[in-house]
C-alpha cells in the first residue's frame, strides 16, 4: 500500500508543479499585454494630436493609419510563423524590441515623412497574438476562451492607464516626453519577456512537429500559411470574422478624429472617454465573457454578438452627443468582445497545437485588413456623410451576415434531419 502511494505521489507533484509554472507564465502575460497596451494607448492619444500639428487633415490621418494596417497586414501571418518556429520567447522578444524603435522614432518625429516613417516596425509588433499563442498553449481546450477573455482584462487595464496616463502627460510634458516614456516602458517589458517568458510553450508532440516542419519549410511560405485555410470551417469563419467586423473597425480606427472633430474633445477629455472605454472592458472581459462562453455553445454567442453589432450601428445613425455615444459603446464593447474572443477560439481549435501562432497571426492580419480599408473608407464616409452613414452600413452588413449565419444553420439541421 505504501509502495503504491509513494509511486504516485512524485507524478501528483509534477503535475502540480507543472500548473503552478503554467499558472505563472499566463500570468506574466497578462502583465506584459496590460504593460503594451497601455503604451499602445498613450501613443493613440498622442499620435492625432501630433498630426494635427503637423498639417495632417482628416484624409492624411487617415492615410497614416491605413499605413500601419498594410504593414501589419503582411507583418501579421509572418510574425505568427516566426512564433510557432522559434518560439514564445523570441517572438515576444522582437515585439518589444519593434516596439522601442516605434517610439523612439515617434520622440524625432518633426515632421509628415518621419511620422509616417516611425510606423515601419510595426511590421514587427503584434505582441497580441503572440501572447494569445501562449495562453491558447497552456490552456484545456474547454478554458481557451475563458483564458483569451481574461487576456482581454489586461487589455482593459492597459486601456484606462494608457488612455489616462497618455492624455496628462501630453498635456503636462509634450509629444516628445510622452513618446521617450512609451520607450522606457517598452524596455522594460522587454526584460520581462526575457527573465520570465520560456523558449516555447508548445507541447512535447507540437515541438517535434515543429522542428520536423523548420527543416522543410521557410518562414516566407505563403503556402504553408494559406494552408491553414483549407482545414473545415476555417474558410468560412475567417469571411465571416472580416464582413462582420469591417463597419465596427471602419467606426474604431476614425474615433479618435471623431472625438477631435466631432465631439470636440480635448486631450484630456478624449483620455477619460479611452478610460471609461477600458472599464466596460474590464467589466466584460473579466466578469461577463466567461461565464457566457462557459455556459452557451460558439456558435449561439457568434451569432448574438453579430445580431448586438447590428442594433449598435442602427443606434449610432441617432447619436448626437458625448453622453448618447457613451450608452451605446456599453452593446459596442460586449459585442466586440464576444465576437473577437469566439471568432479567435473557433479558429485556433481548428487547426494543429503546432499552428496557433500562424493562426492568430491570420486572426491579427484580419483586424490589419479593416485598419487598412477602414481609414481611407471611415474619412471618405465622415467627410462626406457623418458618422450616422457608418452606424448604418453597420447595422445592414451586420443583418444581413446573421441571416446568412442564421438560414445555413437551418439548412445543416434539414440535412441531418433527412
Amino acid at each position: 500500500m505504501s509502495g503504491k502511494g509513494e509511486v504516485s505521489q512524485p507524478g501528483a507533484e509534477e503535475k502540480e508543479a507543472e500548473k503552478r509554472r503554467r499558472r505563472r507564465i499566463i500570468n506574466v502575460v497578462y502583465l506584459i499585454t496590460a504593460v503594451d497596451t497601455t503604451l499602445m494607448f498613450l501613443q493613440f492619444s498622442l499620435t492625432p494630436y501630433l498630426a494635427k500639428k503637423l498639417g495632417f487633415d482628416t484624409l492624411w490621418f487617415g492615410y497614416l493609419q491605413t499605413t500601419v494596417g498594410v504593414i501589419q497586414l503582411f507583418g501579421g501571418p509572418v510574425f505568427g510563423r516566426f512564433a510557432d518556429l522559434h518560439g514564445a520567447r523570441a517572438a515576444l522578444s522582437l515585439a518589444f524590441a519593434a516596439t522601442v524603435v516605434f517610439f523612439l522614432l515617434l520622440a524625432i518625429a518633426s515632421n509628415p515623412l518621419m511620422l509616417f516613417l516611425h510606423k515601419i516596425p510595426t511590421v514587427f509588433m503584434h505582441v497580441m497574438p503572440a501572447s494569445q499563442m501562449v495562453i491558447t498553449d497552456l490552456s484545456q481546450p474547454e478554458k481557451q476562451a475563458d483564458g483569451l477573455s481574461k487576456l482581454g482584462l489586461s487589455f482593459g487595464i492597459g486601456m484606462i492607464v494608457g488612455s489616462t496616463l497618455g492624455g496628462q502627460l501630453n498635456t503636462r510634458y509634450g509629444e516628445t516626453f510622452t513618446a521617450c516614456f512609451g520607450a522606457v516602458g517598452s524596455f522594460f517589458t522587454l526584460l520581462l519577456v526575457l527573465k520570465f517568458i520560456p523558449e516555447t510553450t508548445k507541447d512535447q508532440a507540437s515541438r517535434s512537429s515543429t522542428k520536423s516542419d523548420d527543416k522543410n519549410k521557410s518562414l516566407f511560405n505563403l503556402g504553408e500559411i494559406t494552408r491553414l485555410m483549407k482545414f473545415p470551417g476555417v474558410t468560412l469563419t475567417f469571411v465571416v470574422k472580416i464582413v462582420a467586423g469591417l463597419p465596427s473597425g471602419i467606426f474604431q480606427v476614425m474615433f479618435s478624429i471623431i472625438a477631435l472633430d466631432f465631439f470636440k474633445l480635448l486631450p484630456e477629455q478624449n483620455g477619460y472617454m479611452m478610460a471609461y472605454f477600458g472599464i466596460l472592458q474590464m467589466v466584460i472581459q473579466g466578469a461577463v465573457l466567461g461565464p457566457l462562453t462557459m455556459r452557451y455553445s460558439e456558435r449561439s454567442l457568434l451569432l448574438v454578438s453579430i445580431g448586438l453589432s447590428a442594433l449598435v450601428g442602427l443606434a449610432q445613425v441617432y447619436i448626437e452627443s458625448v453622453f448618447q455615444f457613451c450608452l451605446n459603446v456599453i452593446p459596442m464593447m460586449l459585442s466586440l468582445s464576444i465576437f473577437n474572443v469566439i471568432t479567435n477560439t473557433m479558429l485556433t481549435k481548428s487547426v494543429p497545437s503546432s499552428d496557433t501562432g500562424t493562426m492568430l497571426g491570420l486572426c491579427a492580419s484580419t483586424q490589419n485588413l479593416l485598419r487598412t480599408v477602414g481609414p481611407t473608407a471611415g474619412g471618405f464616409l465622415y467627410v462626406n456623410y457623418g458618422i450616422s452613414a457608418m452606424g448604418l452600413i453597420q447595422f445592414i452588413v451586420n443583418s444581413a451576415v446573421l441571416v446568412f449565419l442564421m438560414y445555413r444553420g437551418i439548412q445543416k439541421t434539414t440535412v441531418q434531419t433527412d
